[in-house]
């Protein structure tokens, strides 16, 4: 859906360390939302009052998974690191290991009552795991903690700071950040007001929060993820549709579910996978307003962001550094519309 040539560079900025949120604002709701319509500076308790009755909220409930495990080799007992990415098909794991390059296909691991097999030489830190158990996901949990981006030092006090309040199904590698701000007390304001809220569920990856390296954004391989739309959420946004109201979309994740299950202005309910890579020039369908957090420089997430934003992109992300906005995923947020 776009034709245009540009290079990666067009969405580089400098982001200074100090301008990267290093923990979160408590309450929740009290991080700052830069309202772009005219670059108000609002509350993300705000939100419900930037939203009319007949809207739909759509957020994604993934749950981020306690990837990172520390273990060792069976054979030797050196050390092992893992970062659980995702459960394929054929119930073989993807992970990151480390060291990968003392590691080879049939290197059995143990991370406490977790047990694996690397099936194939790493490949740049990447390898496939046979993991067993009767209940890996419990296992997981049991023995995994929960992954920050490298950019986070500090870390939360409590790993449920890195959770949604409707955080549900464990599948994510990361969180989907813009939905880090919701509290109850906003959700029961939406209710208030007459606002819907629906869920859907993209497996948030880490490639999502990878600079792109190639010198045309074109050439990008995007990263692919899987998602649910639920029967509920797409009738909840026909509906929306038909009654004239407005689809917000929480995050950067819930615009490529939608998108991607678009048919036209509504879209498919059930599961499938999307390498999706939205950049300026796509005709969005389904979404009509985004709450996103302010992104790394040189990501597809910043692509993203100028593809709904249009020029203004750099203009709103350079306001937001000029008055002090935290940066990242446990930084501030934007409400936008198109």
């Amino acid at each position: 859906r776009t034709e245009q040539v540009m290079r990666t560079s067009e969405f580089d900025y400098v982001l200074p360390r100090d301008a990267i949120a290093q923990r979160p604002v408590a309450p929740r709701d009290a991080a700052r939302l830069l309202d772009v319509r005219d670059l108000t500076d609002r509350t993300f308790r705000d939100l419900p009052a930037l939203l009319m009755s007949g809207d739909l909220v759509v957020v994604n409930n993934t749950r981020v998974r306690a990837a990172r495990l520390h273990g060792h080799k069976e054979e030797t007992g050196g050390a092992v690191e893992a970062l659980i990415l995702t459960r394929l098909d054929d119930g073989r794991w993807e992970a990151l290991v480390r060291p990968a390059r003392r590691l080879r296909a049939g290197t059995r691991l143990r991370f406490g009552e977790l047990r694996g097999r690397i099936l194939e030489d790493p490949v740049r830190g990447k390898a496939l795991l046979d993991l067993e158990g009767d209940d890996i996901e419990a296992l997981i949990a049991a023995h995994g903690e929960v992954p920050l981006p490298p950019y986070i030092t500090a870390g939360p006090s409590d790993p449920e700071e890195y959770q949604t309040v409707f955080a549900d199904k464990v599948g994510s590698a990361a969180a989907p950040t813009a939905g880090l701000h919701f509290s109850g007390p906003v959700l029961a304001e939406l209710g208030d007001r007459g606002v819907g809220v629906a869920t859907v569920d993209l497996q948030v990856g880490l490639d999502t929060f990878r600079p792109i390296d190639t010198e045309y954004v074109e050439h990008h391989e995007m990263h692919t993820e899987r998602f649910s739309i639920p029967v509920e959420t797409a009738a909840a946004v026909s509906e929306t549709r038909r009654r004239g109201g407005r689809v917000v979309a929480i995050g950067t994740t819930v615009v490529r579910a939608l998108e991607a299950a678009s048919v036209g202005n509504e879209v498919r309910p059930g599961q499938d996978s999307t390498d999706l890579f939205i950049r300026p020039g796509y005709d969005f369908t389904v979404v009509d307003a985004l709450v996103t957090n302010f992104h790394i420089p040189r990501s597809s997430l910043v692509v993203l962001v100028a593809a709904f934003l249009g020029r203004r992109w750099r203009s709103v992300y350079a306001t937001a550094l000029d008055r002090g906005y935290r940066f990242l995923s446990f930084g501030d947020a934007m409400y936008a519309e198109r």
